[in-house]
């Protein structure tokens, strides 16, 4: 979004630029958070830039389940009250909170970091599953539940890590149909989710 022919001043309309770039954010609302934080007391100003520099510079992967997380091993993976037998894989380190809300699943996580899709040049060596295989050689996991989204790319993911960890004879699972297929665990409800945790069955 080019405002250079508007009348606004240069560092309003940079941040106006930037704003506007993040997901789910249009002209009209960058626009509009870029005036609020200008009418704001520049104390909170300083807070939000803070807390968008500290996510860059104080986070890291967990070096277990690569979550994103400010101390390593993670709080879940530190939590001696999680069920270490079981481990459910997500695509990315948002999808643990919405499967978390429901306090219907207390294992670990493993988070991959992205889905294959070759249209995107993504392959599966670009994904976290070789450290999930080397979790699973060490461990003693009983069962791997595999929720990725339910979306072309995220069930082709699902099949090749089913075909990688069936020769180990460990339980594989998979989220039940009641998540509508292309949608993502980011967006889906609480009830929906625990149903699906529930009803998960075997691949």
């Amino acid at each position: 979004m080019n405002l250079d022919f508007l009348p606004v001043a240069k560092p309003i309309s940079k941040l106006i630029e930037e704003l506007n770039k993040l997901p789910g954010i249009g002209p009209k609302s960058a626009q509009r958070l870029a005036y609020h934080l200008l009418q704001a007391p520049a104390e909170k100003s300083r807070d939000l830039a803070e807390a968008i520099l500290g996510i860059k510079e104080n986070l890291k992967l967990c070096s277990s389940c690569l979550n994103i997380t400010d101390r390593d091993p993670c709080s879940i993976c530190n939590d001696e009250t999680r069920d270490t037998t079981k481990i459910c894989i997500v695509e990315e380190p948002i999808d643990i909170m919405p499967l978390e809300r429901t306090k219907k699943y207390r294992g670990l996580y493993h988070v991959l970091h992205g889905v294959i899709s070759p249209s995107d040049g993504i392959k599966p060596e670009d994904l976290h599953i070789r450290e999930l295989l080397n979790r699973l050689s060490s461990a003693e996991v009983t069962e791997v539940i595999l929720a990725t989204n339910p979306n072309l790319e995220g069930e082709a993911t699902s099949m090749y890590i089913q075909r990688l960890i069936a020769p180990l004879g460990i339980r594989i699972t998979r989220l039940a149909r009641g998540l509508p297929f292309g949608g993502d665990l980011e967006y889906a409800d609480d009830i929906t989710l625990s149903r699906a945790l529930e009803g998960r069955q075997e691949m």
